[in-house]
């Protein structure tokens, strides 16, 4: 599969779950746990893939280096605000307002990632170098889904 493509399904499916968890509340604990759980999993596979593989084959072109050094930062952003997710019970009047912030920084990186670095991506690999891209990927998400599954 197409590294691009395969992202885009990702970001599909990551950007589904948020908008399911932007409409529990308070009182649907379970719902909401079930929702971050899934949407958890799906970033913590997402970034591997991104920084195992298609952010580093990125920042060897020159042009792109600036783009992955702020890929890699809205990461760790995302990673600081899931991290106090974690520590917030579902319940807690604040877990909204955090989550908010976590669904705000999602949204602003898929934006940027669907469009200049996609961009970058078409510029700098050609449709081959994208497919093998995309099959690294496409089986390392795989092994990291099968050990998340043990």
């Amino acid at each position: 599969m197409d590294a691009l493509a395969l992202l885009k399904e990702d970001h599909d499916t990551i950007k589904k779950i948020l908008m399911h968890l932007e409409c529990t509340t308070e009182n649907g604990v379970r719902t909401r746990e079930e929702f971050y759980t899934r949407v958890k999993h799906e970033l913590q596979v997402h970034e591997a893939i991104e920084e195992e593989i298609l952010y580093p084959a990125l920042k060897e072109h020159p042009r792109a280096n600036g783009l992955v050094l702020e890929a890699y930062r809205e990461h760790h952003v995302v990673d600081v605000v899931m991290a106090e997710l974690d520590e917030t019970a579902f319940d807690d009047e604040t877990w909204s307002a955090r989550f908010t912030v976590l669904k705000e920084n999602l949204e602003h990186h898929i934006d940027e990632e669907e469009s200049e670095m996609f961009e970058q991506c078409r510029q700098v690999f050609d449709a081959d170098e994208l497919q093998e891209l995309g099959d690294e990927m496409e089986a390392r998400k795989e092994e990291l889904e099968s050990a998340s599954a043990a």
